[in-house]
């Protein structure tokens, strides 16, 4: 099923950018303009709004007492899964009932994000579709790959996954780790948007957010982020003509989700990408229109630990415009909740846009209620 917030945001694309408002501005001049309702991240606690902002992970299959709290008191969006988080289905999908049996305060009460990695091929956290990797959808055209978009989400759908960190939108260029892990739909920016789009629509007819990543495009890189920094030297043209090109068509298609890379693109910034309001505002929003729900890459990874603490870089992903940030570890989601709270209460961030961010999270978890 096709979600409503996907259709409103096709409206908004393209040509039609900007009609909302300059249909508000007409009814203003013609005296019928109404003040706009407050949002429900503009009534919550600075507590609350900085949880709106964080994912985390879990050990194992037990719920322990300070995640409980933490997403009975409201400070957590959703929750990241991984492979030992399901030793069985049965077993994940009773994990991830309780979770979101956790009561919430009123205006949270939507389902939590539950995250998972299931690109296929290599990068698969759970059994079932996709039944081939990325290489392989690419290979074998729009349909084979939309197919695997449907069969996926209603894989995830059966345990109660509701996004999958997934597709993978880098353009694999021969020699990059993208390529050679089989994580790429393709060598071209053509052969990835026509073979990966469909993926992703697929799955978000089936009622799981698709997320795209590694914006800016991660296809060049030699190395994972999550081992080594990497830095790509490709110029300002060719990342926005090649790299950045399958981005735009998911945003114009209207995908849910896009992941932020924390390699660095020296000709954007000197900042790794999910840190850089260049890239994070001004090449994804700004440039692009995106108008749904950014994420960042992992925050304790060795790409990100030369750059502090994971606090330290929560806040500066914060401050780039990156609304939610991913941690597999409770105790770095908690140090950088906390560190949301303070700079939120020292008027060390901008109000206005942090509740804009938490208010498309809220947004999306809301349209991920089960019909």
């Amino acid at each position: 099923m096709e979600r409503a917030r996907v259709r409103r945001r096709r409206l908004t694309l393209g040509t039609l950018a900007g009609l909302a408002a300059g249909a508000f501005a007409l009814g203003v001049a013609l005296g019928e303009g109404r003040a706009p309702q407050a949002s429900v991240a503009s009534t919550l606690p600075a507590r609350q709004l900085a949880g709106e902002r964080i994912v985390a992970g879990l050990s194992g299959t037990d719920v322990s007492p300070r995640l409980r709290a933490a997403i009975h008191d409201g400070s957590l969006a959703g929750v990241v899964l991984f492979s030992a988080n399901f030793p069985s289905r049965a077993a994940g999908r009773r994990l991830i009932a309780r979770l979101q049996a956790i009561r919430r305060p009123r205006p949270l009460r939507d389902p939590l994000l539950i995250m998972v990695d299931q690109e296929g091929g290599q990068v698969k956290r759970v059994g079932g579709a996709p039944n081939a990797s990325a290489r392989e959808m690419g290979a074998r055209g729009a349909a084979y790959s939309r197919e695997q978009g449907r069969l996926t989400a209603g894989n995830l759908r059966d345990l109660g996954v509701n996004v999958d960190l997934a597709p993978v939108l880098d353009v694999a260029r021969p020699g990059g780790v993208i390529a050679e892990t089989e994580r790429g739909f393709g060598a071209t920016a053509p052969r990835v948007t026509a073979t990966a789009i469909p993926f992703a629509q697929a799955l978000q007819r089936g009622g799981v957010a698709a997320t795209a990543k590694h914006f800016p495009g991660l296809g060049a890189a030699p190395e994972n982020t999550d081992f080594a920094v990497q830095r790509i030297g490709l110029s300002k043209a060719r990342l926005r003509a090649v790299d950045e090109a399958p981005y735009e068509a998911f945003i114009a298609g209207g995908g849910d989700m896009v992941m932020l890379s924390t390699a660095i693109y020296p000709a954007l910034s000197p900042d790794p990408a999910a840190f850089s309001r260049t890239i994070a505002t001004g090449e994804l929003r700004n440039r692009l229109g995106f108008e749904g729900v950014s994420i960042t890459d992992a925050l304790e990874t060795v790409a990100v630990r030369a750059y502090g603490s994971p606090a330290r870089a929560g806040v500066a992903a914060v401050r780039a415009g990156t609304d939610l940030l991913l941690f597999a570890d409770l105790a770095a989601a908690e140090a950088a909740a906390k560190a949301l709270v303070a700079k939120l209460r020292a008027g060390a961030l901008r109000r206005g846009e942090f509740e804009a961010s938490a208010q498309r999270v809220l947004d999306l978890r809301g349209e991920l209620a089960a019909p």
